[in-house]
């Protein structure tokens, strides 16, 4: 019984471990990839909806016309137009050149004044 114990505690502690452990960051290669993914993904989300839109439109202009054929008078809704969203396009955003931020600007002067809050935003309104 204390050698099962033992293994399941083992197991949990690899387990445990490898739960824990930190992957390396993603190479701009991936990072590109991952962007391009997640919109194609929008844009797909976006084809989605405008087949959607174009069906239940088909479903109010065929339920429309029955009422009309059974002599109901029936007013369809104001909606608005589908959208489409068109082929798929994607730019990537440019990449800097050296690979590396630009550096903040040099401070011109001190980060705060010797002056008081009265004296940098004036007198009180009345």
């Amino acid at each position: 019984m204390s050698t099962a114990r033992f293994l399941a505690i083992g197991v949990l502690v690899c387990t445990a471990s490898s739960a824990i452990a930190k992957f390396p960051p993603l190479s701009d290669d991936a990072k590109a990839k991952a962007a391009e993914a997640a919109a194609k993904t929008a844009w797909s989300d976006k084809v989605s909806n405008y087949q959607l839109c174009k069906a239940q439109d088909r479903v109010a202009a065929k339920y429309v016309s029955d009422a009309k054929k059974a002599g109901k008078d029936v007013k369809p809704a104001t909606t608005t137009p589908c959208a489409d969203p068109g082929p798929f396009a994607y730019t990537p955003p440019p990449l800097e050149q050296s690979g590396a931020h630009s550096p903040p600007a040099t401070a011109a002067g001190p980060p705060s004044t010797p002056a008081t809050q009265s004296q940098t935003q004036g007198a009180p309104k009345k």
